[in-house]
């Protein structure tokens, strides 16, 4: 039987479940490939409690910030129970934190106590001690890891809790009953490299939103895998979304997923557009390596899925329409799909046990539905992936939203969108430039359907605020409405479609954030470079679109040259390649993922009134459409169908 938990804080989230489910697994360690440790939610809570108290006892105060630093694995669950229970705020962060960033967080969210989870990040930290005089307590997570002196163990805390609640302490549960929906759960620095980060104030009335909104329905026998950072926003939204219906979650790693998938069997999980993007890499070499039989078995698998999936989204409207599809068009064509559908769907079943089974092996073969968030799915792969048989849902949102804005539903899925908002959420879409109104707005037709623009959203999920800057909140957020950044349109089928980002910042595929100004500035200092553009939204690396120095190449003995033969010559490009690699490098305070790893040269500068704004500005969207081919050529994008 379907049941969710509804709260009103993260604290009587953890306490009903405990309270409900019991001895049920909550989470789950790998052991072994085979063998995993299971916590109830009884244990789990319990455990909490203690850690709680602990905390109280060693100073912790009610809506402190308390520093998290580490990845996925039990204790840091553990970590957040503590925190949550004591009435507290954490602030999370990964492993892959630079110094830099340790000191800024630590001392901009006037961090006391923290949690780091290894040896060498407690090392760092306390290497850092001098530039962080607020900083008084420090708690290993790692069970296995030794604390120096200063330091106390994760266990250390706990068994001192315990100890005050065997003598009758019950501070924590009174800290739990002055817990308000607008109180903070979590303050999360985003990564960014113009300036410093910004902390992202989000409420436990934020997330109890984001768990009574997803439109899923799970059970207590589900089992979830782990897989995304968990400090991220979008992985620990599903973290409390599992704890809500009671099922297991199990932590992964990207070094044993592919075990984990078949030995887990995971029925539900998030995800992110690079686990699909590896899956369909690997699916396709196994089968291009296969006995020709097996290949040519399993072109014939896909034509006959992809022809029957296609049927049943027309005969379901549920094909993408961002263009008005008249209803006398749509009577005409509908004999057609059905008729093929009836003549495809003996064929599809047999195919399907016998062949496309295999494929849904890989992923474990009782995934019910996956979310990937994050960035954007690659169309080719969100067909090739739904039109096998493996449910991949794409979400769309931001960590100022806690996150999820939009998300599709197993039963109301389109291809090529991210589906309807969450109930609750309201979805503008503004000219970007202009800032008019472009849907909902009665004066367009069907209210504006169809039109590109800013999506802004308001909803109970919005952020309270970036954490002591008040100027840039103002800016962010207006009267309720986040202006995320990015550009989409509201489609047809009443489902948010992503166009791309009319703010710079870039997102990798794996989940880094980018900020190209600064990367951009420095290599226009460079005398063989006017202008140029970094690129790399949802891809695994960044690359670059160069426009040369004309007037400099031609100084240096290139008179004759248009720019047309600056892009064609090798001597060019490898002049600029190597400007590139001695300007934007690690050695030169970059980060790794900053790297520019491929670029083209442009055949035309760019103009005023069109690439570029009145003020110099890049139009980035406009120069991604005009040299998309270009950029599909750096990432090496190919439109090549698997039944080719």
């Amino acid at each position: 039987m379907f049941y969710r938990i509804t709260a009103q804080n993260l604290a009587e989230l953890y306490r009903k479940a405990a309270d409900h489910y019991d001895s049920l697994p909550a989470f789950a360690t790998r052991i072994t490939a085979l063998e995993w440790k299971p916590v109830s939610y009884r244990e789990l809570y319990e455990q909490g409690l203690n850690l709680a108290t602990g905390l109280i006892e060693i100073g912790v105060q009610a809506r402190d910030h308390v520093g998290h630093f580490g990845d996925n694995r039990f204790e840091w669950i553990l970590a957040d129970y503590g925190v949550q229970l004591c009435g507290a705020a954490d602030v999370p962060r990964g492993r892959d934190v630079t110094d830099d960033e340790l000191v800024y967080i630590i001392n901009h969210a006037h961090i006391e106590v923290t949690f780091v989870e290894t040896e060498l990040l407690q090392e760092r930290i306390l290497y850092l001690r001098d530039e962080l005089p607020n900083l008084r307590e420090i708690i290993l997570l790692d069970p296995d890891g030794k604390p120096e002196p200063g330091v106390r163990s994760l266990n250390e805390v706990t068994a001192l809790g315990a100890k005050l609640r065997a003598e009758g302490d019950r501070r924590a549960e009174e800290r739990i009953k002055n817990i308000k929906p607008e109180d903070l759960f979590t303050l999360i620095y985003t990564s960014g490299t113009t300036g410093q980060p910004k902390g992202v104030m989000l409420t436990h009335a934020n997330m109890i939103s984001q768990v009574e909104s997803i439109p899923s329905r799970h059970y207590c026998a589900d089992r979830v895998l782990s897989i995304l950072p968990i400090w991220h926003i979008f992985e620990r939204v599903f973290e409390m979304y599992t704890i809500s219906f009671g099922a297991c979650t199990y932590y992964s790693s990207i070094r044993t997923l592919s075990e984990d998938l078949k030995n887990v069997e995971p029925t539900f999980m998030g995800s992110a557009p690079r686990l699909w993007e590896k899956l369909h890499e690997r699916i396709l070499k196994n089968i291009r390596e296969s006995h020709p039989v097996r290949r040519a078995l399993f072109r014939i698998a896909y034509f006959l899925a992809r022809n029957y999936k296609d049927s049943i989204y027309f005969l379901s409207d549920k094909k993408l329409k961002t263009r008005p599809f008249a209803e006398w068009k749509r009577m005409l064509l509908a004999p057609l799909h059905a008729l093929r559908w009836l003549l495809v769907v003996p064929w599809y079943g047999f195919f399907n046990a016998a062949v496309l089974e295999r494929i849904r092996l890989g992923a474990g073969g009782s995934l019910k539905a996956t979310v990937s968030g994050g960035g954007a799915l690659p169309i080719e792969i969100d067909k090739f992936f739904n039109y096998v048989g493996i449910p991949v849902l794409e979400g769309y949102g931001m960590t100022e939203t806690s996150p999820v804005i939009a998300v599709r539903k197993s039963d109301d899925l389109v291809i090529g969108t991210v589906g309807p908002p969450i109930p609750g959420t309201d979805i503008r879409i503004v000219d970007y430039e202009t800032g008019e109104l472009q849907y909902p707005n009665e004066k367009y037709p069907d209210q504006g359907r169809g039109r590109k623009g800013e999506i802004w959203a308001r909803g109970p999920q919005v952020m309270k605020g970036y954490y002591r800057q008040p100027e840039l909140t103002e800016q962010t957020v207006r009267d309720g409405w986040m202006r995320t950044g990015d550009l989409g349109m509201i489609t047809y089928n009443d489902c948010l479609k992503i166009l791309g980002r009319c703010k710079s910042t870039i997102v990798l595929s794996s989940g880094e954030n980018v900020e190209p100004e600064p990367i951009e500035m420095r290599l226009q200092q460079s005398p063989y470079i006017d202008y140029c553009m970094v690129i790399g939204q949802d891809q695994r690396f960044l690359g670059a679109l160069i426009v040369p120095n004309l007037e400099e190449f031609r100084r240096i003995g290139y008179q004759d040259y248009s720019f047309d033969d600056l892009a064609e010559n090798t001597r060019v490009q490898s002049l600029i390649q190597k400007e590139i690699k001695s300007t934007i490098s690690t050695a030169n305070g970059f980060k790794s993922y900053e790297v520019i790893r491929d670029f083209r040269l442009l055949p035309v500068s760019f103009q005023v009134g069109d690439e570029l704004t009145n003020l110099y500005k890049l139009k980035r969207h406009v120069i991604e459409n005009k040299y998309s081919d270009l950029i599909r050529k750096i990432y090496k994008i190919e439109h090549v169908t698997v039944e080719q």
